[in-house]
């Protein structure tokens, strides 16, 4: 007789045509059968879940988010809506943030991300002197306490600029040493952009971290900050070490300039997240009509070969006044903005706030005999039509364990 910790029933799962149960023992997949195999294995499981038919998927990953300064909305004021403005109302808010503050903010929002399906997450942290390591240690907190849900990255990351803020870059070190899993840079709010960008993977490479950048976050075609990457990428052997988030320039670009930067981006191996919400919410606020929708099209980088992931960025700040961290959300803003429709376009947007995510941040665990029984059940037939309806998580497992509930809505009928 064989003992499981765990089957899950009626599962629907990619690469499968028929439903399948599921059996999990010591938090690893140990066997997927199909519902209707006959088979003469006697089995006994401890505890049991009915997927009631609904699809199956490893989850959804964060790959850019900013937990330190959430929900501050009631310490903001947005007149403009501008980058600029939100930059300037959040270092306000940064110098009366206590360890305790950011950790309440956080967890609220790392909960609203595990009932949404969320299974891992990349956080960047400010790190400079108005916040010196209160914040990256809240994060920690919030890590520890929220590890039997959610896998997260710590991101120590210099929003107000590294040249000639010999404190910030003191901090930056500090903070890696202290357990922050990588550096962000933002050479677009630095003096010397691209000295900011050098100094960042100098300190990349002395603590052998990968590097995530803020980057190109306007409508401008001209000055990118990527031909720069690319060449210290290519300098300092770091091919597949470095992300970019926001990139919107190239929206502005020429259908030229797009292919000379994708080629650099993708020889450099370098991966995209496109953030929809702060995308649209700051750009084009100089426009008065025919507003640009200020949104790279991740769909066309990916058909070069480049690797992208859709994430939230903000949640309930002046950056992005919006947000329940639901990635599900995200891709279908991004699918509605980018006017995607196809089949095989959706699945690539599920890939983006999946797959693609996880493997940036090497947590990506496949449904398959033998990984790691971290799943999540969504109330529909199939990644596509989970993006186009904004599908429902109704349950999550982490290594075999159960990790939060949403069971469907009932409709009471009355006669």
């Amino acid at each position: 007789m064989s003992q499981y910790d765990l089957e899950i029933k009626n599962a629907r799962i990619e690469g499968h045509e028929d439903l399948v149960n599921i059996r999990i023992l010591d938090g690893e997949i140990a066997k997927i059968v199909s519902v209707f195999e006959n088979s003469s294995e006697d089995i006994t499981t401890i505890n049991s879940y009915d997927a009631r038919g609904h699809f199956v998927s490893p989850g959804f990953f964060e790959s850019h988010i900013h937990l330190d300064k959430a929900c501050i909305l009631d310490r903001c004021t947005i007149e403009e809506g501008t980058l600029e403005e939100a930059v300037e109302q959040t270092g306000k808010a940064k110098k009366s943030f206590t360890e305790e503050d950011v950790y309440q903010r956080a967890a609220k929002v790392v909960e609203m991300a595990i009932k949404k399906g969320t299974m891992g997450m990349r956080t960047f942290v400010e790190t400079d002197p108005k916040t010196e390591l209160r914040s990256l240690k809240a994060i920690q907190k919030v890590r520890h306490q929220y590890a039997f849900a959610i896998d997260m990255e710590i991101c120590a990351f210099a929003q107000e600029g590294l040249t000639g803020r010999s404190a910030t870059q003191q901090l930056i070190k500090q903070a890696l040493v202290n357990g922050a899993d990588l550096i962000g840079g933002c050479p677009y709010k630095d003096e010397d952009p691209s000295a900011h960008i050098e100094m960042i993977f100098d300190i990349a490479q002395e603590y052998d971290v990968d590097v995530d950048f803020h980057l190109d976050f306007d409508l401008d075609p001209e000055n990118s900050s990527i031909p720069k990457i690319a060449e210290e990428v290519r300098k300092r052997a770091y091919q597949g070490r470095v992300s970019i988030g926001h990139i919107t320039k190239i929206s502005a670009m020429t259908a030229e300039q797009k292919k000379r930067m994708f080629s650099l981006l993708l020889e450099a191996k370098i991966t995209l997240t496109v953030l929809p919400a702060t995308d649209i919410f700051l750009n084009g606020r100089d426009y008065e009509k025919l507003i640009p929708r200020g949104m790279v099209n991740a769909n066309e980088l990916a058909n070069f070969g480049i690797r992208t992931t859709i994430s939230s960025n903000n949640i309930l700040n002046a950056f992005t006044p919006f947000g329940d961290a639901s990635l599900l959300r995200m891709g279908n803003m991004y699918a509605n903005i980018a006017q995607i429709a196809k089949d095989d376009e959706l699945e690539e947007v599920y890939r983006m706030i999946g797959e693609n995510a996880a493997l940036l941040m090497g947590m990506y665990k496949p449904i398959k005999e033998g990984s790691p029984a971290t799943l999540l059940i969504l109330e529909t037939n199939s990644s596509i039509d989970a993006v186009r309806s904004i599908a429902q998580p109704i349950a999550g497992f982490k290594n075999g364990k159960q990790t939060f509930t949403n069971e469907p809505a009932i409709i009471l009928k009355t006669e």
